[in-house]
């Protein structure tokens, strides 16, 4: 999986946008509205940062199908966000992982600020 193709996938999500409010190589996806927005995939290079469950416990899964290859964010890690290394595991789970992680953060934005077809 290369990053470009995993950001087309992001960005074919209702209501997503790219932003850079850190100034790097890659944006992150966010979904609702300006200011509002929230992310849902941290791009890289080389890995994507999801949110992979509503708890730890859930996004725990990750780690155990993809050991070495899924691990904990820094600092956000304990809310259910994983970095996937996008070389080490097959081409179909970053897109299943974005997937996921659009829908829970959907669900977690107020309704009036939801995507009209989201989740």
């Amino acid at each position: 999986m290369d990053v470009e193709r995993l950001l087309e996938h992001c960005l074919a999500k209702p209501g997503a946008w790219p932003d850079d409010p850190w100034g790097h190589e890659h944006p992150v996806v966010k979904v609702g509205p300006g200011e509002r927005g929230k992310i849902f995939a941290f791009l890289a290079a080389d890995s994507v940062g999801v949110k992979a469950g509503a708890t730890r416990e859930v996004a725990d899964a990750w780690l155990e199908r993809h050991p070495g290859a899924a691990s904990v964010m820094a600092y956000i890690g304990r809310h259910g966000w994983n970095t996937l290394d996008l070389t080490a595991v097959p081409d179909d789970e970053p897109l299943e992982a974005v997937d996921v992680s659009y829908d829970l953060v959907v669900r977690g934005l107020p309704t009036r600020h939801r995507p009209a077809t989201g989740t």
